[in-house]
């Protein structure tokens, strides 16, 4: 799914204030020059910038302009004279999806604790995330709450890790882990997602199944793994061409792909890896005139904002989004004040029934 234009402006002055480039309390350009630096009108450059004031990463003040804001990178003194500690926070992505929420529940958490939030993003890409582990230890930072990168994949910035936590700063995953690295993690049990959704389908009578799942982050290859062992617990055959495989870079392309192989009406029932390939994919199905669930029943997962948009509403799998940012928050401080790393927390997954499976 492409980003709005005014989130791909915002994703890069974002970027621009987290790698110093806007430095804290300087005034960004004015939107004159953004909206000629863009190419977009004084519309778009607006909601952008309305997206990082929400975020806390710029002010507005009138009649003088818009400031890089202090609120996620201050370093105010704690009420209790303790010395001020600050949270690095890395996701994939910032606006996008689910992340809001979770950097919601961190942010919240951490400012009732008066530690300070340093956020920033890798895009899901090494190079921007090696830059990002290096900030962060640049800036000192006492804790590390990390989405990781292509999970399911050889990360060449492991050393950097493992050099983090020779230096004793607590690092704490969410929603992965990096298999070569024993990082504590927070995250939801993705083997029972994809069991769970594979089995409302069954249960619904469908025996002609397709997957569709993400193959460079470890949440697809479970899943993958919870859908065959439902298809193996409820004796359901499935070949080769049954499981659909997509990475960050060819999510553009896997609609069409996803759409060729429906053309052969062979399958009745879809999990897909996620809310937002489901909502794609069920929007692109009911534009070439098919129905959901009539044609095809499809379950997304991670019961997000896009699962009840629109006229179909997502049968999907929860996931916590703000409690894990709570969580992850919590854990990170506990385990900085005690000294001693706290367990692994993983959320069971829970089956929420919509509109888009029928039975057969």
């Amino acid at each position: 799914m492409n980003p709005s234009k005014y989130q791909v402006i915002a994703e890069d002055i974002r970027t621009k204030i987290l790698s110093g480039n806007y430095p804290q309390d300087t005034a960004i350009p004015p939107e004159l020059k953004l909206q000629k630096d863009y190419g977009v009108s004084r519309h778009t450059v607006r909601q952008a910038i309305a997206v990082l004031v929400n975020e806390g990463l710029l002010r507005k003040e009138k009649g003088s302009g818009t400031y890089v804001d202090n609120r996620y990178t201050s370093e105010h003194t704690h009420r209790n004279n303790h010395e001020h500690k600050t949270i690095g926070v890395i996701t994939t992505y910032l606006s996008d999806y689910i992340f809001p929420s979770i950097i919601r529940g961190i942010e919240k958490t951490l400012r009732s604790k008066n530690y300070s939030l340093l956020l920033a993003s890798t895009n899901n890409d090494y190079a921007a995330e090696k830059e990002c582990l290096q900030k962060m230890i640049d800036r000192g930072v006492d804790g590390l709450i990390v989405e990781p990168t292509k999970s399911a994949l050889y990360n060449p910035n492991l050393a950097l890790y493992v050099s983090l936590r020779e230096r004793g700063i607590p690092i704490v995953m969410i929603n992965a882990g990096y298999e070569e690295l024993n990082i504590p993690y927070i995250c939801v049990d993705d083997v029972s997602v994809g069991y769970l959704a594979t089995e409302c389908l069954i249960k619904k009578q469908h025996k002609k199944l397709l997957f569709v799942t993400k193959t460079d982050d470890l949440q697809g290859k479970y899943r993958l793994k919870g859908f065959i062992k439902a298809c193996e617990t409820y004796e359901i055959r499935f070949s080769e061409g049954d499981v659909i495989t997509y990475t960050t870079e060819t999510r553009e392309q896997v609609i069409e792909q996803l759409l060729e192989r429906l053309s052969a009406k062979d399958v009745t029932g879809i999990v897909c890896y996620n809310d937002q390939i489901a909502n794609l994919l069920a929007t692109e199905l009911m534009e070439k005139d098919y129905k959901i669930p009539d044609d095809f029943s499809i379950v997304g997962n991670d019961d997000s904002s896009l699962s009840r948009v629109g006229s179909i509403k997502l049968t999907t799998l929860s996931h916590p989004k703000e409690e894990m940012g709570k969580d992850a928050a919590n854990w990170i401080v506990r385990t900085i004040e005690t000294g001693v790393p706290e367990e692994n927390i993983c959320y069971t997954p829970v089956l929420i029934e919509r509109d888009s499976v029928k039975e057969i």
